[in-house]
């Protein structure tokens, strides 16, 4: 998409940042963000305040130009160029500019518009809570860095999360986030292992932090949620990532883009995927099996049969994956193809 609008705006400006504009606001969407980061962006790619103002679900976000949350301040002025949730509805979206909308202030309205309104069908469009932690739009601002301390402490209330002293965020693939308790030392604290609501979906989970600080914990789960598998045997791994067993190897997720081309290993690794049904799974095990002769058991292969598999794929790879060295980089690989593999879930 970058690259499309970077030959599309060297033909037409205006078709250019049109095409910014709708790529920027649906990764936005596609990233679950939040209600704040809608008209942030709003009003930093049109170059003025923007707002939402939805009265029946008791929204109002007012953010500048350069992308600071502002005061609420006075009621939009008609003149100002603005949009509607909904057909024929009343002006909800509004950019602090007279004059009727053109070009890329049209569509900067267009799209936040349209985007806001599927942020507010998924938190507030549902039916009645039932419970407090049934509460989507609650979730939403608990784990919104960007929101005040104060709605922050708030959502926590409606959540029942007021007396609690740690939570985590849960982050799981293509549904919302969950916030779960974390019970306290003593307490039963095997739970912070068990399952998670999450169910059956692959899942990133955060590192258990105090009530407040779960932004930072839901930032980690969706790290986790990336070096998830579907732990078949075309993507072997586990299913559930915790944060805290990452460490260091979050500085491989922020080196792998997933939108750039794999590097050389990962491309070898594929080529051998590509090649014999039995190369992921079979790399896979001896990668984080302590041993060959664990890896042949776990596989349920004689010792002699999986001798001959690895020597296919050392073929294939270009490397030698039995010794430290050639099994770290084996590691390194198949870590950074899920990377890749995780922007097409």
């Amino acid at each position: 998409m970058k690259e499309l609008a970077g030959r599309l705006a060297a033909l037409d400006p205006d078709a250019g940042a049109a095409l910014h504009v709708i790529a920027y606001f649906d990764r936005l969407v596609e990233g679950r963000a939040g209600l704040e980061a809608l008209v942030r962006g709003a009003a930093v790619l049109s170059g003025c305040p923007a707002r939402l103002v939805d009265e029946e679900r008791g929204v109002r976000i007012r953010v500048g130009a350069d992308g600071v949350r502002l005061a609420r301040g006075a009621s939009p002025e008609p003149r100002w160029m603005s949009a509607p949730l909904e057909p024929d509805g009343a002006p909800a979206v509004w950019l602090e500019l007279a004059g009727p909308p053109g070009g890329v202030h049209a569509m900067v309205l267009e799209r936040s518009a349209a985007a806001a309104r599927v942020v507010l069908d998924r938190t507030r469009g549902r039916a009645p809570v039932q419970r407090p932690g049934d509460d989507p739009a609650s979730v939403e601002v608990l784990l919104d860095a960007s929101a005040p301390e104060h709605a922050r402490r708030q959502a926590a209330g409606r959540l029942g999360l007021r007396d609690t002293a740690s939570a985590r965020a849960v982050a799981p693939a293509g549904a919302p986030p969950v916030v779960e308790p974390v019970p306290a030392p003593g307490a039963g604290s095997s739970a912070v292992r068990g399952p998670s609501a999450a169910g059956e979906r692959r899942a990133g989970v955060g590192p258990a932090v105090p009530v407040l600080a779960l932004p930072v914990s839901w930032a980690a789960a969706r790290v986790a949620l990336r070096f998830t598998a579907e732990g078949d045997e075309r993507g072997p791994g586990p299913r559930t990532v915790y944060a805290d067993d990452l460490g260091t190897l979050v500085l491989l997720a922020d080196a792998v883009d997933a939108g750039a081309e794999p590097v050389p290993d990962v491309r070898a690794l594929e080529r051998a995927v590509a090649t014999a049904p039995w190369a992921a799974l079979t790399l896979h095990t001896v990668a984080f099996a302590p041993s060959l002769r664990a890896a042949a058991v776990e596989l349920t292969l004689h010792h002699s049969t999986l001798q001959d598999r690895l020597a296919q794929a050392e073929q294939w790879l270009g490397w030698p994956v039995q010794d430290p060295y050639g099994r770290l980089r084996l590691q390194l690989a198949l870590m950074a193809r899920r990377l890749h593999r995780a922007a097409g879930r």
